[in-house]
Order: structure tokens, then sequence, then C-alpha cells
């Protein structure tokens, strides 16, 4: 995710222009891109304040037990993982314009394997306050490294064969859902190839053992096509500010119209189909409750489409109420780490608050006590968490501003790693 003055999600604001192009320009296009990331981080704070003060019992999208806000409340923060992932890949692209081929795919090796060593210590110390490793979940930095991994190997490859291997991926990944495990093991028809695809495919355990139980929540096959589908974007910045406006906003709407088509048809898309419920609004939601865990195709035209429509309306200009959220998406590696330790930090404090002591803060014993040990009667509203979610980021903004600007006027190396 960085190069220097850059992170792991390449960002773009300080890239050299080509001289065919004012800097000033440039600057101008690659704000939609920082503006749109920034938007999706903070909500992706969302769900993470919700993950420490919420009810893990209560399932946001089991539609017999789940609030029509909950379920909104997790479904906005579908946003940002696929967001996240295709925005990676546009930056790859982009940092095009100052390494030689050979030079980005070295780079994508060294910082995908950076992203990878950073989720099994940094970032599992940050979410669960231990290091006892009785329970380690590998999450998105895991997917998003070995998604740049796969991306340094695919670039030497002609731009429009990476798009057209990424769409075929989404597309076609959710086949993989007629296929068992009974037909993926070992003595199945795809002999040892078996687990490793329904590992690539589908949420996993790759160690069930309670003293060491590792969950990978990421499968890999999808997030790398949504990574070699936003390389592919990142031509676009390449063209007239016009043609590219035209072509995402087409595009966007195209894939939202998809979604609907291919979602009301309930054939294919997605492993759960949606069904008439009691009510109308229940009814929607069920439409609009596809699967995260793999991504499935409804998912990713669900939540790529509007991302590809916003990129084409900022492209015009970033309104001046937005400017926070750019500067949040120029440092996100930073913001990210950053606004886990301070949700887990509070969650430190209301515990020994409400109950006189911290210990259930810094427990992760097992899955059913991930990120930490729920004390009795720990869950708080949900109007509560969205106020500890915007103190979160109104508290963080000016941390964010800080880095972003020591990194604009420092080269310092260790900088490129956050």
């Amino acid at each position: 995710m960085m190069y220097p003055n850059m992170d792991t999600t390449f960002h773009t604001t300080h890239m050299t222009a080509p001289a065919l192009h004012p800097s000033s320009d440039i600057r101008a296009r690659l704000d939609a891109v920082d503006v749109v990331r920034g938007i999706i981080m903070i909500i992706m704070a969302l769900d993470h304040t919700r993950d420490y003060f919420g009810d893990p019992s209560a399932s946001p999208t089991n539609l017999a037990t789940t609030t029509t806000a909950l379920f909104l409340t997790r479904w906005i923060t579908h946003f940002c993982a696929p967001v996240f992932f295709l925005l990676t890949g546009t930056g790859a692209y982009l940092a095009l314009r100052r390494r030689s081929v050979a030079e980005l795919s070295r780079f994508l090796v060294t910082r995908g394997l950076w992203l990878i060593v950073l989720e099994l210590t940094v970032f599992r110390f940050i979410l669960q306050f231990n290091v006892d490793y009785r329970v380690t979940v590998l999450t998105v930095l895991w997917a998003l490294g070995w998604s740049m991994i796969a991306l340094a190997a695919l670039i030497r490859l002609p731009v429009a064969v990476v798009t057209a291997f990424g769409v075929a991926m989404i597309v076609t990944h959710n086949l993989l859902d007629l296929i068992g495990p009974a037909q993926l093991g070992a003595a199945g028809p795809l002999g040892m190839l078996g687990p490793l695809m329904f590992f690539l495919h589908s949420p996993s355990v790759l160690s069930a053992n309670p003293n060491f139980f590792v969950f990978a929540a990421y499968p890999l096959i999808p997030w790398i096509g949504v990574t070699a589908v936003g390389f592919g974007l990142g031509r676009m910045y390449d063209w007239s500010n016009e043609r590219r406006r035209r072509v995402l906003l087409r595009a966007g709407g195209a894939l939202v119209v998809a979604f609907i088509a291919l979602r009301f048809a309930n054939i294919y898309g997605d492993p759960v189909a949606w069904t008439t419920q009691k009510n109308t609004i229940l009814t929607v939601l069920s439409f609009l409750n596809t699967n995260k865990y793999p991504p499935s195709l409804l998912f990713l035209l669900m939540t790529l489409g509007p991302a590809l429509l916003l990129l084409g309306a900022f492209d015009a200009g970033i309104p001046r109420m937005l400017r926070p959220a750019l500067i949040i998406g120029r440092v996100p590696l930073f913001y990210f780490l950053a606004h886990f330790t301070l949700i887990h930090l509070l969650t430190v404090v209301v515990v020994l608050a409400r109950f006189g002591s911290a210990h259930w803060a810094f427990e992760s014993p097992s899955m059913d006590n991930f990120p930490f040990t729920r004390p009795p009667g720990w869950p708080v509203s949900l109007p509560v968490t969205y106020a500890i979610w915007a103190t979160v980021v109104i508290a963080l903004y000016p941390l964010c501003r800080w880095f972003a600007a020591l990194r604009a006027r420092r080269k310092d190396w260790w900088l490129s790693y956050l």
C-alpha cells in the first residue's frame, strides 16, 4: 500500500504529473480518488465501533431478529471493503507514472508481504490487546496483501487483460458455490487442490486448535478480482476529464441496473435468494441482503456501482464539506490503525468505568469472545454507538491532518510504512 511519500493504498495526491498535464489538473483528478477513499474509511469506523460496543449475538442481517436501523447500519458499511480494494488497484496503475513495471511489481510484492506481517503482529495486537495468539482472525490487511502480490504478477500483462481477468473472476467465482467441501476434499475430483480452492473462495478455519485458533475471514479470489479491475480503472485517469466522467457515470449506472435486474431474477450471483417478507420494508432488506463472506457478484455490483458514480461526481470537484474526508483518504493506513486503537482504548475506559476492572478488554480466548470478552450487560444502544463513532472520527481528524502534512514535507523512510 505504500511507496515514498505514499501508503499502502497508493495515496496519489503527491505524484509527479506527466508533462502533458498541468499539475493542478492531475491533483484535481486524483482528489476524487482520495475523497471517495476517505468517505469509506469514515463509514468503516461505524462498523468497527459497533463490533466493540454492540451486541455480537444480534446479527444485523438476520431478518428474523434485526431492526431496520441495525440492518442499514451494517449495510452502509458493506461499501467499504470493495471500494478499498478497487482503489488499491487504481493506485497501483497510477504508480506507473513514476515506476517501471518491474519496479512496481517488486514494490507490490514487498508491500503486500508487509501488510501480511502487519496483520499478524501489530494489527492483531490492536484488535485484541494481547499477544497470546489463542485466536487470530485474518481480515482485510491479509487479503489486501495477497491481492497486491497477485497484482504484482498480473501487471506484466496488458492492462486490458488484467481488467478482463478481474471481471471474469468477479463474475464467475459464484460458480464455486455449487461445489461443497465434500467435492473439494483430498479424495474428491479435485484432489489436493480442493482444500486450497475452498480456502481461496470461502472463509475458512486454518487451525482449529483451541490454544491456537486461526480463522481466515477474507477469502482471496473475489478480492484479487476487485483489485485487478481497479488497476484497469486507473487507466481512465489518463483520459480527458469529460471522457472519464462520462464513462464513470455510465459504468456506475450500468452496474446498479445490473444488480437490480440480476437480483430480481434470483437465478445467479448470490448464494442466498431474496424472498418476500411479512412487510415491504423487510422485503426490501431481503433484496439488499447480499453475501460479503465471500463477496458475491451481487454484493460487488451493489457496492461498486455507486462507488463509480461517486468517482464520476467528484471528478468535477470536491465540495468543501468533504475536505476532512479528503485528508483522511490521503492517510488511510494510518487512519485504519489509529481508529481501531482509539476504539479499543475507549472500550477499556468504558469497561473500567462501568465494572471497576478492565481485564475483559484484554481477553479474547475464543471466537465467541473476539475481539474481546464482553462483560455481562455490555452492549450499548445503537444511538450511543453512533455517538461514539462520531467522537472517534472527530478526534482522529486533527491527527490525520497533522500526519498528512508531515508526510508532505518530509521524506523519512519510516513514513512510507504508515
